[in-house]
């Protein structure tokens, strides 16, 4: 406590501490995971700050409770709301209980009852704005989606869910082509434009111009698994794909379950509904047995040279069930991995904190797969467009050739 502040009484002071572990209650059951030792450091900091003053210790609070970058605007607003509140503390501890065991379902409201009209030092919202318990609500329900698997979704959260995956923005690596473009700091000296510049000179080269290599992004092929046993997943995981697709030029997709099929025609529909049933009607195999290495073949050897050019990367999304032909399956996904700048393999198993990749489909596979990721959750499509955006940083070590 600083020198100039007058000293708490008992009231106030236990008062305090009451409603700072009311605060830290509310935080967690919006999501944000503050443990009893954040806490206690608070309650230890409030000896160097002006605990009269809202504004110290707000930044004070933030600064212990908040670990994640993400958790600012939630922090921010449910601070406001609460400490606007807090003379109503048993109404809140109320409130908080069925926060605590509803928070998980959309359609429910929380309404934290208002304290008080504020003094000078409290922030209020005007009348007019969203009440902050909706906007509190709202984030934390979406961050509840965010982690939450697509095989458990409603048909009210799929909704919510196509609405989120349209705002996610993809970028893709770029690579360095062999046309060179004019710039003015470049690599490469442009004689012939100096040369031309320099006339009025007399051809003295007095004004030098430049040129460097072109970039442009790569190309990126998606090659989905629409047999039996992902159909859980093969909806929402259409909904990705028209979502990347959508979001990046020189896509090329196709869907496969016994055999494959090219549906990239069809997602350029501009309504996602529309291009998902017509990707729907348009394969006839939906939901049936799985050749992962005949649908490989047909690609390698049909569509291979059209769409693998310039340093293409390729997503194949499966679980890995196979009941083909497992050497027929390496012998594909070596030759398909080695005419692709990166092969990615996304399997919506390995969200599984048990999962074990044992199927003979994923043992063949895996020598031939340079990034093994999960795509269960919206978390996990937002790390792979970070990898997407990062792929020339991490390059993975190929070892195995296999011919034959």
């Amino acid at each position: 406590m600083t020198e100039n502040q007058p000293p708490l009484t008992s009231d106030e002071h236990g008062h305090l501490l009451r409603n700072m572990v009311l605060f830290g209650r509310l935080l967690r059951a919006l999501g944000v995971p503050v443990t009893p030792t954040q806490i206690l450091d608070l309650v230890d900091a409030l000896r160097y700050i002006t605990v009269r003053s809202r504004e110290d210790f707000k930044n004070t609070a933030r600064t212990i409770l908040i670990s994640q970058f993400e958790h600012l605007p939630l922090y921010d607003q449910a601070f406001d709301l609460f400490w606007q509140a807090r003379e109503a503390t048993e109404l809140l501890e109320l409130e908080l209980g069925a926060l605590i065991r509803q928070r998980t379902q959309r359609e429910t409201k929380i309404e934290i009852p208002p304290g008080p009209k504020s003094d000078k030092n409290d922030d209020s919202l005007p009348e007019s704005e969203e009440p902050l318990a909706d906007t509190i609500y709202t984030y934390s329900a979406r961050e509840v989606l965010r982690h939450k698997d697509f095989d458990q979704l409603t048909p009210d959260e799929l909704d919510e869910i196509k609405h989120l995956m349209r705002k996610m923005e993809w970028r893709l690596e770029q690579r360095r082509t062999r046309r060179k473009i004019q710039a003015p700091h470049g690599t490469y000296l442009d004689m012939r434009r100096t040369f031309r510049q320099n006339l009025r000179y007399g051809g003295e080269p007095l004004q030098l111009t430049w040129r460097k290599r072109k970039l442009k992004r790569r190309p990126l092929v998606v090659i989905a698994d629409m047999s039996g046993s992902m159909e859980r997943y093969s909806r929402v995981l259409l909904k990705f794909i028209y979502s990347i697709s959508n979001g990046l030029e020189n896509v090329e997709a196709f869907v496969f379950s016994t055999r494959l099929t090219r549906i990239t025609r069809h997602l350029r529909e501009k309504d996602i509904d529309v291009a998902l049933d017509q990707v729907t009607a348009s394969v006839h195999d939906w939901a049936g047995g799985t050749r992962i290495g005949d649908a490989l073949k047909t690609f390698n050897y049909e569509w291979g040279r059209r769409v693998l050019g310039q340093g293409a990367i390729v997503l194949i999304i499966s679980d890995g069930w196979d009941r083909g032909d497992i050497d027929l399956l390496r012998h594909e996904m070596n030759r398909l991995q080695l005419s692709s700048q990166r092969l990615i393999w996304l399997n919506p198993l390995l969200g599984s904190e048990n999962y074990e990749p044992l199927t003979r489909g994923i043992q063949a596979a895996l020598p031939y797969i340079d990034d093994f990721l999960p795509v269960h959750n919206l978390v996990s499509l937002e790390q792979l467009g970070l990898l997407l955006q990062k792929l020339g940083e991490h390059k993975p070590t190929r070892r195995q050739h296999i011919t034959g």
